[in-house]
């Protein structure tokens, strides 16, 4: 996954936060990402199913995945605050 650099006192980049183990893999997510940084995992999961995944970078913090998602706490969108400097 590419990491975005980030400079002192800047916003990190939202990110989301899949449960691999949890998720059943029913794509609405992925459909739904307007930004389209979501795929299916190459591997499976414990249900036998591949999971989603975020491709690393491009996340809007916007929350439609998490919206569209019918399995409770698969998924949450993290938003990381500004790194404080020294100055």
């Amino acid at each position: 996954m590419p990491v975005k650099k980030v400079n002192e006192g800047e916003a990190p980049p939202p990110y989301p936060v899949i449960d691999a183990e949890e998720c059943k893999g029913c794509r609405r997510c992925i459909s739904a990402c307007p930004r389209q940084v979501l795929r299916l995992r190459a591997g499976i999961n414990h249900r036998g199913v591949q999971p989603a995944e975020y491709l690393g970078c491009g996340c809007s913090g916007c929350g439609i995945c998490f919206y569209n998602c019918p399995e409770p706490y698969v998924i949450r969108v993290e938003t990381p605050e500004k790194t404080k400097s020294n100055a």
